[in-house]
């Protein structure tokens, strides 16, 4: 498994696509994807809704990624008011 690690929101640059697609080289879909889920649920403060809007899936399907990811051991950011 590839790990790709993403700088702190205040150090990050901004990557254009053909940037961003050499640091995932190695990685596959099905981890991009993860990873994709989980940033994306971190910074929506755990709220599915949301986070489900923003990666233009269901509700339904945000939340059966997240279950499969739960049973597999893989921690999965929490809900925050």
């Amino acid at each position: 498994m590839t790990t790709v690690h993403v700088a702190a929101a205040q150090d990050a640059q901004i990557l254009a696509p053909n940037q961003i697609v050499p640091l995932l080289i190695g990685a596959t879909v099905d981890e991009v994807e993860r990873e994709l889920v989980l940033q994306t649920l971190a910074r929506c403060d755990g709220n599915r809704t949301r986070a489900s809007r923003v990666l233009g899936l269901s509700v339904r399907t945000l939340r059966n990624k997240i279950r499969i990811y739960a049973a597999s051991g893989i921690e999965v950011p929490a809900y925050h008011d």
